[in-house]
């Protein structure tokens, strides 16, 4: 059997704020922005660049219930983890852009990490993993 998991919902309060932070902030790649009349809703899916890997749906809160989630999926752990292959490339590109950065660069065993916020507070980890050689 293999399996995999292929998009993580992140709830959001608007579609073209979070595609414009997404794609301008993080440059990540729009792959998908479908408009879905039957349920009034659009399927927005993004990707880090070149990422083929696990995406993540923009899924705009439908019902009051669902607000309260935006920017705390995870109650105030960090919630995803976005791997890079130059974290101070990254690191001070996103600084430039503005992102916010609530733990400074540090190094561990595994390699490099920082975490940062996205738009609405949900917490990021940048990490560049050491190699294994």
């Amino acid at each position: 059997m293999k399996q995999s998991i292929l998009h993580i919902a992140l709830v959001v309060r608007d579609y073209d704020e979070a595609i414009e932070f997404y794609t301008k902030k993080l440059l990540f790649t729009l792959v998908e922005d479908t408009y879905q009349p039957e349920q009034d809703k659009r399927w927005v899916v993004v990707s880090p660049p070149n990422s083929t890997g696990t995406t993540i749906l923009l899924a705009r809160a439908s019902k009051p219930e669902q607000e309260s989630f935006i920017g705390n999926q995870t109650g105030g752990r960090v919630f995803l983890f976005l791997s890079t292959d130059d974290f101070w490339r990254d690191y001070n590109d996103m600084i430039s852009k503005g992102i916010n950065f609530v733990r400074a660069p540090q190094n561990f065993s595994f390699g490099t990490v920082a975490v940062f916020e996205d738009l609405y507070g949900n917490l990021w980890d940048l990490v560049q993993p050491n190699k294994i050689e």
